[in-house]
């Protein structure tokens, strides 16, 4: 069986920061990712030999994202069939939630999960309820000193407030022409952030430069502007009056000031002058200053990353940092020692301009030597802390870490910084010499000269004029067919795997990387409800206990982190029982084939807040009112042994962040039966359907305080046998003193075929089901 669809694959999440500013980075880094993961790429190999119309582009290429914005992306595509050839809008579904990023090409894309995605690829259909569209009208121009970066953070703090979640937002108005498309790109990578399934900017001629720029063949630039001008898409003249929006929105790109992200959510967009108060605030230190130079205090800046496709896809952006950087070794300054430093790019193209605009010298002088073309540090492959910050860390001090990635929830960039902030790439550079960001940028200084001379970010930043004159004499269509010539080759290491051959894929024996999943076998993965216990009948969970009670905004990082595996964490323990040394655990984003290594790391973050813990963050429950407290996974284990179905109790938001399915698929695995929240992000809500997990939302201006739910109740769960979309389940909470409180939530099952993906315990097995019957199995 071939896929339904065709698919390329990018390896992009497995590279992670070991060294770091050296020149030998880039090939050490890529050493040890091969080793660590040569049996992960060996299934790819044999995959890809297997399957029409799949193709891997290897590791080293880039980051999938900033792939097919400047490679892959073709905006009118050609179908070629049995009868006429057909032009059609290019569209895209990727396995990462900031797909949307080609958007800024007028290309239609969403982010879904991998389970999501599988499914389509054996034949399932992508379920899309007719979306709510939100314009945003922009006006003006960025003033000088703002950057793209500022622009997205701003949006995101806007659209999060006005509430986007499940929606496509559609950017016009004048404001849109004085976007280069990498602008675009930058705000349409985000928007998964801002809550939206999708952004989408007009193509026009801008759009039309950006394909020349980066190669496109000329027929495919005449057509893509012949097909969308005929079919009313391209901006200007008619089509820009035809478009009516039900709900629009106006943000004036004049009013975009320099600022940062966090210290915990792409949402909390900070002024520069506020960024020491942010801290001081959110962590309840106080205020040092001048103390860095014997050593970092609270606010230094452990982890400076120059990462990410949102920002290294922006050439104007990069050259801002490398012409900071020029300008900071001109006048001497250096970056503290306990700052780890590193340039990560999204493509092979960013250190080919830095190097043609004779910048690179400059950023690698202050440490920012190319480590990896992957993500790394912007979804947790950051890799060990340098030692005076990892002694700092151990002594209690509060590092930080800023970069130019999309993502900073607490805990995913390194488990051991507690705040991280999200900042345009000329301001990395900028924290990094600064070494705090207790600073005030706007009136302290980033740094001090070797004769004692102190240094203003106003002298370091360069002006527009001479960030457009770096990216005319350095950016072209050589540049990024040079860069892509060889994009599915892959290197020696790569050619050098060996993979299996033919069309049946043999699992290894002994393999503690990839094991055959249990997803479609016909015993569902959740404990089975003992009659005593549960009486269960009919589909019903009867006698559930809550595993977890948790707030707002857990994100998927909170549910399923990607960084280091601890030795004294659960899975850590499991993978010294069957003999794997502590230096070879690797991360939780390479094991994601063991499901046993896996399973144990859900709801594993240091930083998950747990109302059962007792105030104790980290992966820590307590089973029933006098329980002891005990990891989550022991926990669930010892509710499977009982018989006893579980569910999760959350608050707003629930599963933001990444397109992660494991966040879903261990929480299957772990014997949740239902998620009960105030409100779900679109793609792991999705995900828990796909893996038969019921997302309940609770009754309009309720929630788990004012129904009274503390975690030592049993809950029963009726109804569930003839759901219907978005239709009504009484859930019946047994409190401990015999009290019973009854209310009705809302099955968050939108469409028909998920009510029937539910009722199947999840699309795998459904898909499964609906294959054997189709080939007569």
């Amino acid at each position: 069986m071939q896929p339904a669809v065709p698919a390329h694959l990018v390896v992009d999440h497995s590279v992670r920061v070991d060294r770091s500013g050296t020149a030998d980075a880039l090939r050490v880094n890529a050493e040890l990712e091969f080793a660590r993961n040569h049996e992960r790429y060996a299934l790819l190999r044999w995959a890809e030999q297997a399957f029409e119309g799949f193709r891997v582009i290897p590791p080293g290429a880039g980051i999938v994202h900033q792939v097919n914005l400047e490679r892959l992306a073709q905006v009118v595509t050609v179908t070629d069939g049995p009868g006429p050839r057909l032009a059609r809008p290019d569209t895209v579904l990727g396995t990462d939630s900031h797909t949307p990023m080609v958007g800024a090409l007028g290309v239609l894309g969403w982010g879904v999960g991998g389970i999501e995605a599988t499914s389509v690829l054996l034949g399932e259909p992508v379920l899309l309820p007719a979306p709510r569209v939100v314009g945003v009208r922009l006006t003006g121009r960025l003033p000088a000193g703002s950057t793209a970066t500022d622009l997205v953070l701003t949006l995101t703090e806007r659209l999060r407030g006005y509430g986007v979640v499940g929606a496509f937002v559609e950017f016009f108005g004048d404001g849109c022409a004085a976007l280069t498309v990498p602008d675009r790109a930058t705000v349409a990578n985000m928007a998964p952030d801002y809550g939206a399934t999708t952004a989408l900017f007009p193509v026009d001629d801008e759009t039309l430069r950006f394909l020349r720029t980066t190669g496109r063949p000329p027929a495919q630039v005449a057509l893509t502007e012949r097909y969308l001008r005929a079919q009313d898409l391209f901006r200007g003249g008619d089509a820009d009056t035809k478009v009516r929006y039900a709900e629009e929105l106006t943000v004036d790109l004049a009013d975009v000031e320099p600022c940062v992200a966090g210290p915990a959510r792409p949402d909390q967009r900070v002024p520069l002058a506020a960024v020491p108060r942010s801290l001081t605030e959110g962590h309840g230190i106080g205020r040092t200053r001048g103390r860095e130079a014997a050593g970092p205090d609270d606010g230094a800046v452990f982890i400076a990353a120059l990462t990410s496709c949102t920002n290294t896809s922006h050439p104007g952006s990069m050259l801002t940092a490398g012409l900071v950087a020029e300008a900071a070794v001109r006048l001497g300054l250096q970056v503290p020692s306990w700052v780890k430093t590193s340039l990560a790019p999204g493509s092979r193209t960013v250190p080919a301009y830095l190097g043609r605009a004779g910048v690179l010298p400059a950023l690698e002088k202050l440490g920012f030597h190319v480590v990896a073309f992957g993500c790394t540090t912007c979804h947790g492959m950051s890799g060990d802390l340098l030692p005076q910050a990892r002694r700092a860390a151990d002594a209690g001090v509060l590092g930080t870490a800023v970069l130019s990635g999309n993502r900073n929830f607490e805990g995913r960039v390194h488990p051991e910084v507690k705040a991280a902030y999200l900042a345009s790439p000329g301001l990395v550079v900028a924290y990094a010499l600064a070494g705090t960001v207790m600073r005030d940028l706007t009136k302290e200084p980033v740094g001090v000269t070797p004769e004692g001379r102190e240094v203003f970010l106003a002298e370091l930043w360069p002006s527009p004029e001479e960030v457009q004159a770096a990216v005319r004499a350095a950016v072209g269509p050589g540049l990024y067919e040079e860069a892509y010539a060889d994009l599915y080759e892959g290197g020696a290491r790569w050619r050098a795997l060996d993979a299996p051959q033919g069309e049946l894929y043999t699992w290894p024996d002994g393999s503690d990387y990839i094991l055959e999943p249990p997803y479609i076998a016909p015993v569902a993965a959740a404990p089975t409800p003992g009659p005593e216990r549960t009486g269960a009948a009919g589909g019903d969970v009867v006698g559930a206990r809550i595993l977890a009670l948790l707030g707002d905004a857990v994100s998927t990082d909170h549910i399923s982190p990607v960084g280091t595996i601890r030795p004294d964490s659960d899975a850590g323990r499991h993978l010294t029982r069957i003999g794997v040394p502590e230096a070879e655990f690797n991360s939780f984003g390479a094991r994601r084939g063991n499901h046993h290594v896996m399973v144990r790391g859900t709801f594993g973050s240091p930083r998950l807040r747990n109302a059962l813990a007792g105030g104790r963050e980290g992966p820590w429950t307590r089973r029933g009112p006098d329980g002891a407290l005990e990891s989550i996974h022991d926990a669930a284990e010892r509710y499977r042994a009982e018989g006893v179905p579980l569910i999760v109790v959350a608050g707003r938001d629930y599963g933001c962040g990444s397109a992660r399915d494991w966040a879903a698929k261990g929480t299957a695995l772990l014997g949740v039966r239902a998620v009960l929240a105030r409100s779900f992000e679109r793609i792991h809500r999705s995900n828990l359907v796909g893996m038969g997990v019921l997302p309940l939302l609770f009754p309009a201006d309720t929630d788990a305080g004012t129904l009274g739910l503390e975690g030592a109740e049993e809950i029963d769960l009726l109804g569930l046998s003839g759901l219907s979309p978005l239709g009504k389940v009484t859930v019946r909470v047994h409190r401990s003193d015999g009290a019973v409180t009854v209310f009705d939530a809302v099955a968050a099952l939108e469409t028909d075929r998920e009510v029937a993906y539910f009722a199947a315990g999840g699309v795998l097995r459904y898909t499964a089901a609906r294959l054997l019957r189709e080939h007569g199995g």
